[in-house]
């Protein structure tokens, strides 16, 4: 049985996998299906490697950060002490990886934005290539939080709206005060004169209707 090793390359990343076809899955010679070993090595930085398990975490580590980022949002993921863990640093981005062993120090590499990029290709390359058969952990992308969303809006837009709002209200405002107050006119029955309600002086030269 021969050991499997495929490599995928960006221009600063190269990512190589060995292992082994799983025969009592009925997978080919060309298969992998045990993981033995992986090795992961960026242009200016140190060679990194490990057990499948510092694979896995780096996965669901640097995809769900930089979904973060290409949403604008700027936040670590992973804890101190987590096998690996990446946070913002300045316009750069530090991967901390931390060794099982307790004689291995931790490792901290510095990432720029391509770099950061090529990076993830090779994980996605390695993810969907049909030849290495094996589970990988589902990358789960929570939505992001309110808060997070209003902060990828600028101040100065979020003010915007509120702040015209004052202005009009304010120059409504303005504007009735200047305007004459309406004259209220008389109605017409105000105006229509009065009705007599004297008897009318009967003709001295007619017969009284009484006598």
């Amino acid at each position: 049985m021969l050991k499997q090793s495929y490599r995928y390359d960006q221009t600063s990343t190269r990512l190589e996998v060995e292992g082994l076809p799983d025969l009592s899955a009925g997978q080919g010679d060309q298969a992998i299906g045990i993981l033995s070993s992986w090795r992961l090595m960026i242009v200016g930085g140190t060679e990194v490697e490990g057990r499948r398990e510092h694979l896995e975490s780096l996965m669901r580590v640097v995809i769900p950060y930089v979904r973060l980022r290409l949403s604008g949002v700027v936040r670590s993921i992973g804890e101190e002490g987590d096998p690996v863990r990446i946070v913002a640093d300045g316009i750069q981005h530090r991967l901390d990886l931390t060794s099982g062993q307790p004689d291995v120090p931790p490792l901290s590499i510095r990432l720029d934005d391509a770099e950061l990029a090529d990076l993830v290709r090779c994980l996605d390359a390695l993810r969907l290539d049909t030849r290495v058969r094996l589970d990988w952990p589902a990358i789960q992308h929570e939505p992001l939080h309110r808060r997070d969303l209003v902060e990828r809006i600028p101040l100065t837009k979020r003010l915007a709206a509120p702040l015209l709002g004052g202005v009009t209200f304010a120059a409504l405002g303005l504007v009735a005060l200047l305007l004459p107050v309406p004259q209220l006119e008389p109605s017409r029955q105000e105006t229509a004169e009065p009705s007599s309600t004297e008897a009318p002086i009967s003709d001295p030269s007619q017969e009284d209707a009484k006598r």
